[in-house]
């Protein structure tokens, strides 16, 4: 008896068709509607019938039917959605290169930046368009970065030189970071803190106490991530000299078995100071590499800085400068337990290049 319904239009496919639907079937970030889409279109062409298909892929039969013959008129435009139809556009690509120049090259009056509303009021548009066309250029007026250009003379050389340090350090050699964060201020804050609860972050008032101030050197490990660290209540070059006492015993295994020792520390002027360097002159095994002028991001000790400020320092309630020492020495104790040491990834060229175009763009 002969088979009755409508002819079912065979699949047959090109070699490159055919690697291209089998890594879209596969790939995991792809959308999932065009996933299934191309799923369906190989099972199509394997031969099976639409109601297979369906069954495997999840699809209704109609839609499989529908897929199958948009797939033979469009090929592989088919796999995507069509454009849908919608009311027509209101704002004119006139408009919009307008929109998106007056960003670029203007300010409103007596502001410093566009906001939605100041610039839907002078666009003549609403505020929710004119997100939307931000969004699809990139713009965002609201935000604002610094940046410091070194004015260092031999800026290319201490790059090169720290960086090498870190990314190819020499051989039997021990590399330390050594800065200090000073000031740092045992605030007590005049009401209690809410704890965190269900739906609702911890809330502390901006009001507070001052109890003194404290400052932490530190000595961060490039290979380890260990940090050695020492509070003192001034940041001179006695309390230097102090510190880098502290690492001289913290080393001392390391440079009895002949491994040198290089610290990279920021241009402060107690780390140049004639006590200092006295007392350097009779360590020929110690060597001092310094980042350029406003470049201290160089120095990795830096991001652990960053890192104690955000995770016990900036949140904490201090009732006396003790219980800050206390608090800094709790986490370095429990830094040290598992260290995990900063990984360098930009190359001296690379921070070169960008160097060089930012002072490009601003010439």
């Amino acid at each position: 008896m002969p088979k009755l319904g409508r002819p079912v239009v065979p699949i047959e496919l090109t070699t490159e068709e055919e690697e291209f639907l089998s890594n879209l079937s596969r790939r995991k970030r792809a959308p999932v509607v065009e996933v299934k889409r191309a799923k369906a279109i190989l099972l199509m062409a394997a031969g099976l019938s639409n109601k297979e298909v369906a069954v495997r892929t999840n699809f209704c039969a109609a839609t499989v039917g529908t897929l199958r013959k948009r797939f033979v008129e469009m090929r592989m435009e088919g796999i995507s959605d069509l454009p849908r139809s919608g009311a027509p556009r209101k704002i004119t690509d006139d408009q919009v290169e307008g929109l998106v120049a007056k960003t670029l090259q203007s300010r409103p009056k007596g502001s410093t930046h566009w906001s939605t509303r100041k610039m839907a009021k002078e666009m003549g548009i609403s505020h929710d368009s004119v997100s939307r066309i931000w969004r699809t250029f990139g713009l965002k007026p609201h935000r604002s970065q610094s940046f410091q250009i070194s004015n260092d003379p031999y800026y290319v050389d201490k790059v090169r030189d720290v960086v090498g340090l870190y990314m190819s350090p020499p051989e039997n050699a021990l590399v330390l970071c050594v800065d200090e964060k000073s000031q740092i201020q045992a605030l007590e804050r005049s009401q209690p803190i809410l704890p965190l609860r269900s739906g609702k972050p911890e809330s502390q008032t901006p009001e507070y106490f001052r109890h003194g101030t404290v400052s932490l050197f530190a000595a961060l490990n490039v290979k380890s991530g260990e940090v050695l660290g020492k509070c003192y209540r001034k940041h001179r070059a006695k309390e230097f000299l102090s510190f880098l006492k502290e690492i001289e015993i913290h080393v001392a295994d390391e440079v009895a078995a002949g491994r040198e020792v290089h610290l990279i520390l920021d241009n402060y002027c107690t780390h140049k100071s004639a006590t200092v360097s006295r007392w350097l002159v009779k360590r020929p095994h110690w060597h001092l590499h310094f980042t350029p002028t406003h470049a201290s991001w160089l120095n990795q000790v830096e991001r652990f800085f960053a890192k104690i400020t955000t995770e016990a320092i900036r949140r904490g309630n201090f009732l006396s400068v003790a219980s800050l020492v206390d608090a800094i020495k709790s986490y370095l104790e429990e830094h040290n337990v598992a260290p995990i040491p900063f990984r360098w990834t930009a190359s001296a060229d690379r921070i070169l290049e960008k160097t060089a175009k930012l002072c490009k763009s601003l010439s």
